[in-house]
């Protein structure tokens, strides 16, 4: 009997072509909107060592553009530092360009529940997503996670996008129309009952790639807030990663401390 193939995961670099190519607008050269959603992608793969990013071949077909185009946009990469290019070996991130020192803001789970509140909030869906190479790897998990997709918005509009990996014994028990009243922290904490002990979150300023920014009605590419976040409960048990995208011109980034 012949013996199965060994299956072997994909390296994090191939999660630049597992989702579906986003949509380019016609306002902005090709080449740029390229080199805006590779870099948002690049930000969001969960590295470990050095990544190998796909072919120029490969990323023509996954987005359906030229080389020239490819290549334009990987140029633009390069010459921000962020990846390097090595002729017959392949072109790899540059680890040292995504070093940041993050700015940890301390505070209570009220407050962050406050800052998620909004005036009406969409349910935009929710699936099944493999947890290597996507944010919910920070789950721990090893497995599956469900997605829930959200867009919040007041009475001028929509304000911010979110996307919430929850672990699946968790989501089941979340209806949308939990969703559409409540903050996902409240609803682990409340509703299900879950010893919550910490949230961690990171903020940075980024570029909206083309389907969060007609989500959130701005233009490709516009000035966004991104924020990281992973609720913990008791034993340091991960169990909710959010990445939150809120639009730059509606919110500012502040802090107030206490000096001792």
């Amino acid at each position: 009997m012949a013996r199965p193939a060994a299956s072997h995961p994909a390296p994090p670099g191939a999660a630049l072509l597992a989702a579906a190519p986003p949509r380019f607008a016609g306002t902005l050269p090709l080449w740029y909107q390229l080199a805006q959603s590779l870099r948002t992608a690049i930000f969001s793969l969960d590295h470990q060592g050095a990544t190998r990013l796909p072919t120029e071949v490969q990323f023509a077909r996954h987005y359906r553009v030229s080389l020239t185009t490819v290549r334009q946009a990987l140029g633009s990469l390069a010459a921000d530092g962020l990846i390097t290019r090595h002729r017959r070996r392949g072109t790899f991130v540059n680890p040292d360009a995504l070093r940041s020192r993050a700015l940890r803001v301390l505070g209570s789970a009220d407050a962050v529940m406050a800052q998620q509140s909004s005036d009406e909030t969409r349910v935009l869906g929710r699936s099944q997503v493999r947890v290597p190479g996507s944010p919910a790897a920070r789950l721990g998990t090893g497995g599956d996670a469900v997605l829930i997709r959200r867009l919040r918005l007041d009475g001028a509009g929509p304000v911010s996008y979110a996307e919430n990996y929850l672990r699946p014994e968790h989501a089941a028990q979340i209806s949308d129309a939990a969703l559409a009243r409540l903050p996902v922290t409240k609803i682990l904490r409340d509703a299900l009952s879950l010893p919550l002990t910490r949230i961690d979150n990171e903020v940075s300023a980024r570029t909206a790639p083309a389907d969060v920014a007609a989500l959130l009605e701005i233009e490709p590419y516009s000035p966004v807030l991104l924020s990281d976040n992973v609720t913990y409960a008791a034993g340091a048990t991960p169990v909710d990663v959010a990445r939150i995208h809120y639009r730059g011109d509606r919110f500012t980034f502040a802090i107030s401390l206490d000096i001792p």
